[in-house]
C-alpha cells in the first residue's frame, strides 16, 4: 500500500493506493481541514486510524506528501500554516520505512504523465516538442509554478517559487493596479492577484463602492460570489474582474513560458482554473499567453493545458512514493 497526501493551507487531502503492475489504484480518500490540527503528523495519525480496515493485514509500504511550500533537504515550512514537516519526525511518528515530501506543485508536475487525455482540456494544441522542457502553474490559496525537465528517460519537477516574485503589469489598466496595490502591500507578487484572495482586490479596484453580501463577513471567502456573478454575469463589475483576473492569470503563463521556453506544453492546475473552465476557454487567457510582441508566433505553437484532475497532486506524490520503494 501506498499512502499519499495533498496539503494545502486549507485542506488536506490524504488517499491509500493499492499497487499492481506499477500501477496505482486509489483504495481510500479522506479530506481533513488544516487549521484544525497543531501539526501535520496528526492528521496522518488520524487517516492511518480511519483507513484500518482497508489496509487489513497489509503495511504502508511508502508514503509521499505535496506540500505547499519549498522542500529543503527533507524538510518544509508550510507556506499558510505553522507546520514543520520532516521525513525524519513522519518516519518515527507515523512508521513508515520511505517518506517523499515534494512541493504540491511538484506533486502535480509527477502526475501528468500518469493522467488520461479526459483529465485535460486542451486550450491549445499546438506543436509539442519531444522531451521539451514544460512549464507548470497554478494558483489556488496560493500561486505555484514548476519546470519539467527531460532527463534519464522521463521529467524531472524542478521546484520554484515564482509566484513569489514581482507582478509585472500588461496594459494600462494593470499599471494603475499595480499603484493600487502598492497603496496596500509593501511588494505586489503575483500571488497576491493570481489567488483567491485576489478576486476581492481587483473588485475593489474596479470599483469600490461595489460591495456583496460576502464582503461584510470577515470569515467567509468572496472569491466563490464574485466568480459566480462573473460567470453568469449577474453582475458587471464581477464579470470585469473575472476578465481581468483570467488576462492577468494567461500573462503569466505566457512569462513563464518564455523564461523556461516551455516547448514541451504549459499545464495549468490548481482549483481555480477549473472551478472558472468556461472563462478559462473564451479566449481571453490564450490571448494574454500569447501577446508577448515578437515572440506571438513561438507562443501560438505551444501546447496548453488545465488539469480537470484535482487529484492530481495525490497522483504524483503516489507515485513518487512507489518509486522510493522500487529504488
Amino acid at each position: 500500500m501506498i499512502l499519499a497526501g495533498d496539503v494545502g493551507g486549507t485542506k488536506c487531502n490524504l488517499a491509500l493506493f493499492s499497487e499492481k503492475g506499477g500501477t496505482l489504484t486509489p483504495v481510500f480518500k479522506q479530506r481533513f481541514a488544516s487549521k484544525e490540527f497543531a501539526q501535520f503528523d496528526l492528521i496522518v495519525k488520524e487517516f492511518a486510524r480511519q483507513a484500518a480496515d482497508h489496509l487489513g493485514s497489509e503495511r504502508i509500504a511508502a508514503a509521499g506528501f505535496g506540500i505547499a511550500g519549498p522542500v529543503i533537504n527533507g524538510r518544509v515550512r508550510a507556506t499558510n500554516l505553522p507546520w514543520i514537516v520532516d521525513t525524519a519526525t513522519l518516519i518515527k511518528e507515523v512508521a513508515v520505512p520511505n517518506v517523499v515530501l515534494l512541493n504540491d506543485l511538484g506533486a502535480t508536475g509527477h502526475s501528468l504523465e500518469h493522467l488520461s487525455p479526459e483529465d485535460f482540456c486542451v486550450l491549445n494544441p499546438g506543436v509539442p516538442e519531444p522531451g521539451g522542457t514544460r512549464a507548470l502553474l497554478a494558483a489556488g490559496t496560493g500561486l505555484g509554478q514548476s519546470i519539467l525537465v527531460w532527463y534519464g528517460g522521463r521529467y524531472r519537477v524542478v521546484p520554484s517559487e515564482g509566484g513569489h516574485s514581482d507582478f509585472a503589469p500588461h496594459t494600462e489598466q494593470q499599471i494603475e493596479l499595480l499603484r493600487f496595490m502598492r497603496r496596500r502591500y509593501p511588494q505586489v507578487s503575483w500571488e497576491l492577484i493570481l489567488s483567491g484572495r485576489g478576486f476581492r482586490t481587483l473588485h475593489e479596484f474596479l470599483a469600490p463602492k461595489v460591495t456583496h453580501a460576502s464582503f461584510d463577513d470577515p470569515d467567509a471567502d468572496p472569491a466563490p460570489e464574485i466568480t459566480r456573478r462573473g460567470l453568469d454575469k449577474s453582475c458587471r463589475v464581477c464579470s470585469d474582474t473575472l476578465d481581468l483576473w483570467t488576462a492577468i492569470y494567461g500573462a503569466e503563463a505566457g512569462n513563464l513560458a518564455l523564461k523556461v521556453l516551455a516547448l514541451g506544453g504549459v499545464y495549468v492546475a490548481g482549483g481555480i482554473a477549473v472551478k472558472i473552465l468556461e472563462k478559462i476557454k473564451d479566449g481571453t487567457f490564450f490571448h494574454a499567453f500569447k501577446d508577448k510582441w515578437k515572440f506571438e508566433g513561438l507562443l501560438s505553437n505551444i501546447p496548453v493545458s488545465i488539469v480537470l484532475n484535482e487529484s492530481a497532486p495525490l497522483i504524483g506524490a503516489a507515485y513518487e512514493a512507489l518509486a522510493a520503494v522500487d529504488k
